[in-house]
């Protein structure tokens, strides 16, 4: 059968540019504002700006740092929904509390640029929108004086409400570049935002109301004392996601095990990985299945040290039905000896089960694996004529979504073949 050509390559895209043009256009428009009238309630400003320096100072780095300056961004929300200071009423508008907010973050990042790991521009230019909403949303109104008669229980539930619909702008400033970027689905990607938003967001909105709250009784002293718990709870974060770094790394360490005794080849389990679970995302699987699908794709093959003559290559996938189940039973063996999650030993086990049967990721991890030893020493085209061979395999030994999943994310290019090794 004769492999269709690839798709037309679409002409580069406008989108993945749209927020940060957007939070540009607004900084620009806030900043010009500001210097024609001035800033108003100074120590305001440089308070609140202060404790968002201290916010960037203190960020997280990394690419899965969800909030990195959680308490930067604590602070300028808190400085957005800030309605009095000591019983005196706040005079800034959305234009200054933009400006001051945009100000303190890029210096605060002034250390990380100098060493080269400054922060993205989605980053700002989230942050700037994320503020400027609240703000458009609350200062105009709260100058006019419409929550005046809201006092107590009623204005920390319209600042939770306000903040409640902060957060779902800033998931969609989120899942959409994302989109735009990769082409994956968008609703799994909001949906995937607003999950995460159940842990570290979720404490930086509480945080900021409550900031908010205190100084308007307290004045500003009270930033200081509330910033506190949110600084402890990062540094507690900080150390969990260095728990989780070396876990991940220790099953790396693991999968690499039949690279090392020669079963399969250098590099396979890495790639099957990284294939996979872009595949997971074109099919919407949330982080925490993407994880597990992860682990299993790293240790998929680990059942071949059981073997006492290896398979040429490690290519299991034109082995006997037989032997794949078995190599992969005494793979998930293996797998809950470590103490890894039982979640990822079924995946592993269960990879070789009819496509049917099988669980979501177990159907992925087979169609990569099978994908990845069928193209791996093609020459030109081999990407299509594995895609056509496992097509054409789709009656019974794999899942039709999956293998057309996997033509997506191949097709938009996000991830190539397999290099020769």
């Amino acid at each position: 059968m004769t492999p269709s050509p690839p798709p037309a390559q679409s002409p580069p895209s406008i989108a993945p540019l749209l927020v940060p043009g957007c939070a540009g256009i607004l900084a620009l428009g806030c900043l010009a504002s500001v210097l024609a009238s001035g800033p108003v309630q100074r120590p305001v400003a440089l308070a609140f700006g202060g404790l968002v320096v201290l916010g960037e100072l203190t960020r997280r780095t990394g690419t899965e740092a969800r909030e990195a300056a959680p308490l930067g961004a604590a602070g300028a929300l808190a400085y957005a929904l800030l309605g009095d200071v000591a019983g005196q009423p706040a005079q800034h508008g959305a234009a200054q509390t933009v400006t001051v907010v945009l100000a303190a973050s890029l210096l605060g990042s002034v250390p990380y640029v100098a060493r080269g790991n400054g922060p993205v521009l989605d980053h700002l230019a989230r942050r700037v929108l994320t503020v400027g909403f609240a703000a458009v949303c609350f200062r105009p109104l709260s100058q006019q004086g419409v929550f005046d008669d809201w006092s107590g229980p009623a204005h920390a539930l319209l600042l939770l409400a306000l903040l409640a619909l902060t957060s779902l702008c800033d998931a969609v400033l989120a899942a959409a570049p994302a989109h735009a970027r990769t082409g994956w689905p968008f609703g799994p990607l909001l949906r995937e935002e607003l999950r995460g938003m159940v842990g570290i967001t979720s404490a930086v909105c509480a945080t900021g109301a409550v900031m908010a709250l205190a100084v308007s009784v307290a004045g500003l002293w009270a930033l200081p004392v509330f910033c506190v718990p949110l600084l402890l709870a990062q540094l507690s974060y900080r150390r969990y996601a260095a728990v989780r770094a070396t876990y991940r790394q220790t099953i790396a360490s693991l999968a690499r095990a039949t690279e090392i005794a020669g079963y399969t080849p250098a590099g396979h389990a890495r790639r099957v990985a990284g294939l996979g679970v872009a595949v997971g995302r074109d099919l919407g699987l949330s982080g925490a299945e993407l994880t597990v699908l992860e682990y299993a794709a790293l240790m998929h093959d680990i059942g071949q040290l059981s073997l006492v003559d290896p398979v040429p290559a490690g290519a299991t996938a034109g082995l006997p039905v037989t032997e794949q189940r078995r190599i992969a039973l005494l793979g998930g063996a293996v797998v809950r000896q470590t103490g890894v999650d039982a979640a990822v030993a079924v995946v592993v086990e269960r990879q070789a089960d009819p496509c049917r049967e099988q669980p979501v990721a177990a159907r992925i991890v087979r169609v990569v694996n099978a994908y990845e030893e069928k193209v791996r020493d093609a020459g030109p085209g081999g990407v299509l004529t594995a895609l056509e061979e496992l097509r054409l395999a789709t009656a019974g030994d794999y899942a039709p979504e999956v293998v057309e999943a996997l033509a997506r994310v191949l097709s938009r290019g996000s991830l190539t073949g397999p290099a020769a090794g």
